[in-house]
Order: structure tokens, then sequence, then C-alpha cells
């Protein structure tokens, strides 16, 4: 009796030849199981076995599938998980220094010209120049018989030089002095658990603990002992923690820094805020929605009206 791939009782073969010419036909080997091995089968009826082979998984349409389904996420890996896919034109845009300002420095070690200063300029040795020009947007004022020139990001000494060589084919004996008046600008930030957040003017020569002060700290949820001074950069960034309960607590001012323009304060939440933040952001969800449907059922149940009775 002749069985097939899978162990079954195979059809009888009639053969049209005799049984003298005939060729008689080889017994296949069996495996371990006493079934034919599944290589001999394969070999012996390759036709059979992709006909038993369900239809998803034959060799045509598995290679068309996997084809479909892996190229379109190729591409997409391709076109963003490189670093060097990155637009061109973002890189031209990103801060390369300071805190992202065109025009920066340290004013309270020397004075620069910034958007919406007040030039103030005069010459001594021809009393006739002399005038005063508000900082445009572009970086320009308007300047006697030079029309208007760029002054952003100069020092005071560097603006007498620029405007005395702008004079100087007109003028043979110049000497001009300048005056540099901050239009309001230069400011600092100041975040956190403070009763005024945000941005704060710069006058210069502020310590971290006048800054914390002036913003009014929360009294049970500001953290005082892990205030952060964070002075950004894109290269070196400055993040100091520091505690300015020792300046009540003992005198010590070691932490008591000079502030800088553009300077970010963090007042951040203590322990027990933090958690109480994590429990309400779980709890409120399911909260305000309960509160609506019981204030709903209350007001069916009294006719539509409310009455004296407090709301839910």
């Amino acid at each position: 009796m002749r069985t097939g791939c899978n162990g079954s009782v195979a059809a009888p073969i009639v053969s049209t030849t005799s049984a003298s010419t005939a060729p008689r036909a080889p017994v296949q080997p069996r495996g371990r199981s006493g079934r034919y091995s599944w290589r001999r089968c394969l070999q012996r009826a390759p036709e059979e076995m992709t006909h038993r082979m369900s239809p998803i998984f034959r060799p045509t349409r598995l290679v068309l599938a996997l084809w479909v389904g892996l190229v379109p996420s190729l591409f997409a890996l391709a076109g963003c998980g490189s670093p060097g896919a990155v637009d061109k034109r973002i890189l031209q845009h990103l801060n390369r220094e300071g805190f992202g300002k065109r025009y920066h420095g340290d004013a309270q070690e020397e004075n620069y010209v910034t958007i919406g200063d007040t030039i103030q300029y005069i010459d001594l040795r021809n009393p006739k120049v002399r005038g005063s020009g508000e900082v445009d947007i572009d970086g320009t004022i308007l300047f006697d018989q030079a029309g208007a020139v760029f002054v952003a990001g100069m020092t005071r000494a560097e603006l007498e030089t620029f405007l005395t060589q702008k004079l100087s084919p007109y003028y043979t004996d110049t000497a001009i002095q300048v005056a540099i008046k901050t239009g309001g600008t230069r400011s600092y930030y100041v975040w956190g658990e403070v009763a005024s957040p945000g941005r704060k003017r710069f006058i210069g020569d502020m310590t971290l603990f006048e800054a914390v002060i002036a913003a009014g700290p929360q009294e049970h949820t500001a953290n005082l002992g892990r205030v952060k001074l964070i002075r950004a950069d894109p290269t070196d960034p400055l993040v100091i923690t520091a505690d300015v309960t020792q300046l009540w607590r003992s005198g010590d001012s070691t932490y008591n820094v000079r502030l800088k323009e553009y300077d970010i304060v963090y007042v951040p939440p203590t322990l027990l805020k933090q958690f109480a933040d994590v429990v309400s952001a779980a709890v409120v969800p399911i909260v305000a929605p309960l509160r609506s449907i019981l204030s709903t059922v209350f007001y069916i149940n009294n006719g539509g009206r409310f009455g004296n009775r407090r709301r839910f």
C-alpha cells in the first residue's frame, strides 16, 4: 500500500505497461517517525506540496506581500532616520551663541546698543553736530550728513569711533561723545512657584535673592532650597542650584550670585506640591465629569431648579 507525504493512503496507480517491462518504483526511505521525510516528499512531488500550502504562504504571494509591506517602511526610515536628513534650512536658523539674541554681551561690564535704545551724540569740536535717535528694528539710526547708519551691537567706544569715521569727510577735527540710554529691552525671567512669573526688566546690579523675593515665592509650595539660575547657551550652558534660605538662616551669601540679562530663575515646587500635582492630574479627569452628572441629576430632581441649595 502506498502512502502520501502526510501518511495518508494514496490512490492506487494504474499502469498500462505490462508487468514484465514496467520499472519497479524504488522504495522510499522512511524517517525516524516511520513516515517519508519532507525532503524526499518535496523532491518527489513539489506540485503536490504547493497545492497543499495555504494560498497566503505560496512563494510568489509571500514575496509580493513582503515587498508591498517593507518597501514603504524602508523609504520612511531612509527619509527621517539619519541625522544627515535634517533640512539645511533649519540648520541655518539654529542658535549658535548665547541666549539667542542677535545682539548680546554683558551690559554691566560694557553697555552695548540693542533695538529700542536711544543714542545721543555730540561733537565737542563742532557743536552744531548733535542729536539723538532711537535704534530702529533694523539696527540703524539717522545720523547727520551720513543718513541711516547701522549701530546695533556696538559698545559706546566702538560707536564713537564709528561716528567719527562717518564725519571725517566733512570735518577735519572731531571729538564725538555718545550716550546710550537703554530702552527697556534687556530683561530676565522668573518661573515656577512664584506669584508673579514671567519676564522682568533688567536694571542691572541684581542678585538671585532679590529676583526671587521680587517675584513673590509661594509660602507653602516654593522650594527655596533648590532655586535654579539658568544661563542658556547652545554649547556651554550654566545651571546653578542655590539654597537662598541660607542668606537669612546663617548669613551665607556664597550662592547669591549676580544676574545677567536674559538669565532664567526657576523656583521649583516642594515634594508635597509635586505629589499633589500628580494626584490632581489623576483625579480631576474623573471628578469633573462626575460633578457634571451629579449637578444634572440634582437639577432634574428639583424640577429644573437648584433652589437655595449649593451646587456641587
